[in-house]
């Protein structure tokens, strides 16, 4: 578990891609979700009709959201497949729905495909140290829950993605202490985000 715990936290931070056992999956590419495409995103954009692409609310040019058909489903997902996997956009090489999984986040009202397929994940726990980890992940996802109003406006964020990410940036707070102060969490998030986490990749995308 240590080791994708690793991988998720270098997505986060450097933008590594996911490496992801979808096997065909495409839930998370057929529920309604908006894509982030970011200025590094240049080959994306140039697979991508640009009717497709929207000014991103909030941020700057050249910025853009990807939506989604009527279905709900990526206009990109062509016969089930994704017709540009090879220049996908950023948001789409980093989502991991296994970020559910472990931190306990049930999304089954929000994204219900994406649900059933997080049902199917199961982690390699044995050890203790891993069993730490995947208690201090859990205990990081509730404190969010829990606490967010104890900690500063917008400190945790709505999307079920966004907030599951977040519970795994700051799960080492949660190894040793499980219940540290509003204040300490707080400082630690802002520390993170200065240093690129919180970029906020739309509905992100996934």
């Amino acid at each position: 578990m240590s080791g994708w715990v690793a991988g998720v936290l270098a997505s986060i931070r450097d933008d590594a891609p996911a490496d992801v056992p979808c096997d065909g999956c495409t839930a998370c590419c057929r529920s309604s979700q908006f894509i982030h495409v970011t200025p590094d995103d240049a080959d994306a954009v140039a697979h991508i009709p640009s009717a497709l692409l929207f000014p991103a609310p909030g941020l700057p040019a050249g910025h853009y959201v990807l939506g989604y058909d009527e279905r709900g489903h990526c206009p990109m997902l062509v016969d089930d497949r994704c017709s540009i996997y090879e220049h996908r956009p950023n948001t789409c090489r980093t989502y991991d729905c296994r970020v559910f999984a472990a931190t306990g986040i049930d999304v089954t009202d929000e994204k219900p495909l994406v649900a059933a397929r997080v049902r199917e994940w199961r982690f390699d726990e044995s050890g203790p140290a891993a069993r730490r980890t995947a208690s201090a992940l859990e205990a990081a996802a509730r404190y969010l829950a829990e606490r967010s109003g104890d900690l500063p406006a917008g400190t945790v964020p709505v999307d079920p993605t966004q907030r599951a990410v977040l519970a795994i940036d700051v799960h080492d707070m949660f190894v040793t202490s499980p219940e540290p102060s509003p204040e300490t969490v707080a400082v630690a998030i802002t520390q993170r985000r200065a240093g690129g986490y919180g970029r906020d990749d739309a509905d992100a995308g996934a």
